[in-house]
């Protein structure tokens, strides 16, 4: 059996004390640690001092703004689901909201957590006796990564489901530390490196998120896993399209699950104004193969999960597009 590390535990009530706490050596924020304890737990981090974020009541709130919305980093995923203006405007990021983990655990988990979620791999997400076994990882302790070895980058693969629902809604993220505030769009939160795939400063906290609504797009998240509950995305896939199969006038894609950060799939601006014929479901599944790159960080077949994806991009477009169509 593995124990918890010793480590202290504040619960500041308000962001500036908060990042106040974090600024210092071996600190790390606790949201819902539902990601966060079990890693402890397998000896992966050794903090001295967690800092609680569950009392900061300004980090609770969902408010309107002028084009969209604005979601504190402790919003649980129970509150994001039963939000009205989540399901009404936002229900792309209800559904992805709605596949995480299970039931019990989004009563606790938080959206900045899940945004925050630290990267996955089949090497890392072990207990102490089992990656000391393997002489550690490039993520942790080691200097080999076991997924990639002639490679001097981390591939553990990001499986956090919120992320890529809220690109697609053009997500900006608040960023607050003891140097003052930041925002950002939330795309440029991360970088294609799985032992440091936040840009995040040291003690720098995810205070909100705000989204931009989308009009007349037809929206939805779907992810493949190996259980049909609480299991990480072996691939996931945000879409909006505008359109009809006959003239495709917009699409967003996002994807998580298959790199070291989320993506936006690039390229989709060049099918517009063209029917999604089967000549326009090849060349999206050609943009979707150039730009996933699944690695052995799970269980289940790289190549397996690269054709996962292309498939689910390629028939989540089409239900869209026929969902719009019948609702003229």
């Amino acid at each position: 059996m593995e124990f918890l590390p010793d480590f202290d535990v504040k619960r500041p009530l308000t962001i500036v004390e908060a990042v106040a706490m974090a600024a210092m050596k071996n600190t790390c924020f606790l949201a819902g640690g539902t990601d966060l304890m079990p890693n402890l737990r397998r000896g992966v981090g050794n903090p001295k001092t967690l800092v609680d974020l569950s009392a900061i009541a300004e980090m609770t709130e969902i408010n309107e703004t002028d084009s969209g919305l604005c979601i504190g980093g402790g919003v649980t995923l129970q509150q994001l689901i039963a939000n009205p203006q989540i399901q009404r405007d936002f229900n792309v990021v209800m559904e992805a909201a709605e596949t995480i983990a299970g039931t019990t655990h989004r009563y606790t988990a938080t959206v900045g957590g899940n945004l925050c979620l630290d990267t996955r791999c089949q090497y890392y997400n072990q207990s102490e006796w089992w990656r000391s076994a393997n002489d550690y990882c490039l993520k942790h302790k080691g200097n080999i990564c076991h997924v990639a070895p002639k490679g001097n980058i981390c591939r553990a693969a990001f499986s956090g489901d919120l992320a890529p629902a809220m690109l697609i809604h053009e997500a900006q993220v608040e960023l607050i530390s003891t140097e003052g505030r930041r925002v950002v769009n939330l795309d440029d939160m991360y970088q294609e490196d799985g032992a440091n795939s936040l840009t995040l400063k040291q003690g720098e906290l995810l205070a909100s998120v705000t989204l931009s609504k989308l009009d007349g797009y037809q929206t939805a998240y779907k992810k493949m896993r190996v259980r049909g509950g609480v299991d990480f995305p072996l691939a996931g896939v945000a879409m909006a399209v505008r359109g009809s199969e006959d003239n495709l006038e917009d699409m967003r894609i996002a994807l998580t699950g298959t790199n070291s950060r989320p993506i936006r799939l690039e390229g989709t601006d060049a099918l517009k104004g063209k029917p999604l014929d089967e000549a326009g479901l090849k060349a999206l599944g050609k943009l979707v193969f150039a730009q996933v790159m699944p690695m052995r960080s799970t269980f289940t077949p790289a190549a397996y999960r690269r054709k996962v994806a292309i498939n689910m991009v390629r028939r989540l477009a089409l239900n869209l597009l026929c969902q719009a169509y019948s609702k003229r």
